[in-house]
């Protein structure tokens, strides 16, 4: 017959160890251990005294109410004073995720120690809002005996708990799409700023609520809950998939009727323009507007949000590769490729009208045209400074705009189109200086993605 445990030591005093000291102190001597420099006065304040570590390991029955990326560590560290002790104990975690624990547990419990697995499906906001009475604890009886799991059954019963027994397995699996999807979401509203208003509905503030309860939680917490059990990462897969479905549905696959908006990598005069039009060109009778966003960042950023209805920058080049920019920015963005497609490219060197070329000192432009005439610059035109500018500015569209507009300094030379120098009334210093006269460069035709 099991003999009734007569002492139980909570490993971890923070707000959850307290809970948990709380509900247990009026049955068990107990005995608290925890490193922080308030635990004393936190253990004064429950009438407990703080115990060290082998004292505290000296209990019948150990309760494990440590942050799950600790627990291994914790256990490693008692495995020392369990071989000088006599006697069996039963070690019992209350960690929000099971397949860990179970794992971590059949490694290291000493011989004729027994282990229960729970997880009290409630916290410290939980209980002050709506009691002990009616909470739920998951019990997996793991390592233990039948009598002493049916202690603790009824132990927990009475104190007006809900108790369900289940695997490890299944609940990590079941707590990924609840509690997991609870504390994501509750953090994703954390991060959203989401707050109460006057006009709040009963939704809204529960979802307040959810909010205020998990960022009241450490994000060590949050973090491990996401990260120790197995079955998080495919809900949070799936749960990113619907939230982008659901987004997308909300937007058309063409906000005007009346147009096709395309949003372009360039400026007017731009390479991208051409590929545009000339990608546009198979549909004459297709009324269009083109939106000069210069770089792929912004074309996929309006995309999603619904400015353009479609898409297209450059994506690679005979001469100079992947553009770089474009790779950067696809990875961090959902669409639909409708096609790719290449022109031929020939790139101008370009400046001011009135620029006098001898005082001309640096060459702006994109860093794939660079590439692609690199041999022909160091050959003819090494004493030039060759750069990329930020933001915009890395279009050489823009770069060709603002220098029209005298709103960059005549020492600065652009490359690209001659269209960007009849548009923006320039002057050609050479064109043709492409490294390869079979100059191609890749584009694609985009769209956001389609949910059937």
């Amino acid at each position: 017959m099991l003999a009734v445990p007569e002492s139980v030591a909570v490993i971890g005093f923070g707000r959850f160890g307290q809970l948990w000291a709380k509900i247990l102190k009026d049955d068990f001597v107990v005995r608290v251990h925890d490193e922080s420099d308030n635990a004393a006065e936190k253990a004064a304040e429950l009438g407990l005294e703080l115990h060290d570590l082998s004292s505290a390991l000296a209990s019948d029955v150990i309760f494990y109410c440590v942050p799950i990326s600790e627990f291994e560590k914790t256990i490693l560290s008692h495995l020392p004073f369990f071989a000088s002790m006599s006697g069996r104990r039963t070690l019992i975690d209350v960690l929000s995720v099971k397949l860990h624990p179970q794992e971590i547990i059949t490694k290291h419990l000493p011989a004729g120690y027994s282990a229960i697995l729970t997880h009290p499906m409630f916290g410290p906001e939980s209980v002050n809002l709506g009691g002990l009475q009616g909470q739920t604890i998951v019990m997996d009886r793991f390592k233990s005996q039948d009598s002493e799991f049916a202690f603790w059954q009824q132990f927990f019963s009475k104190k007006g708990l809900q108790v369900i027994e289940m695997s490890a397995d299944e609940h990590d699996r079941l707590a990924a799409e609840s509690q997991g999807v609870t504390h994501f979401v509750g953090r994703i509203l954390g991060e959203f700023g989401f707050e109460g208003t006057k006009i709040d509905t009963l939704g809204a503030r529960k979802l307040l609520e959810i909010k205020n309860q998990v960022c009241n939680d450490t994000w060590q917490l949050f973090v491990d809950l996401q990260t120790y059990n197995p079955h998080t990462r495919a809900m949070r897969v799936k749960l990113s998939e619907a939230q982008t479905k659901i987004f997308n549905q909300l937007l058309p696959n063409r906000i005007y009727q009346d147009r096709l908006v395309i949003g372009i990598q360039g400026g007017a005069g731009s390479f991208n323009e051409e590929a545009a039009r000339y990608y546009l060109s198979r549909t004459p009778d297709m009324p269009f507007e083109l939106k000069y966003l210069y770089t792929t960042e912004n074309v996929l950023k309006a995309l999603h949000e619904g400015i353009v209805d479609r898409g297209v920058f450059a994506i690679h080049n005979s001469t100079g590769g992947i553009v770089t920019e474009t790779v950067q920015a696809t990875a961090r963005y959902n669409f639909d490729i409708i096609e790719e497609f290449a022109i031929k490219i020939c790139h101008a060197l370009i400046i001011a009208k009135d620029a006098d070329f001898n005082k001309v000192d640096t060459i702006m432009t994109h860093p794939q045209v660079l590439r692609q005439c690199r041999t022909n610059l160091d050959k003819k035109y090494s004493k030039l400074k060759q750069t990329s500018g930020e933001g915009d500015l890395v279009d050489h569209a823009k770069v060709a705009e603002l220098l029209g507009r005298g709103e960059l300094p005549k020492n600065i030379a652009v490359m690209g189109s001659k269209v960007l120098a009849e548009i923006n009334n320039l002057k050609i210093v050479e064109d043709n200086l492409q490294d390869q006269e079979a100059n191609y460069t890749s584009f694609l035709w985009v769209q956001r993605r389609e949910y059937l």
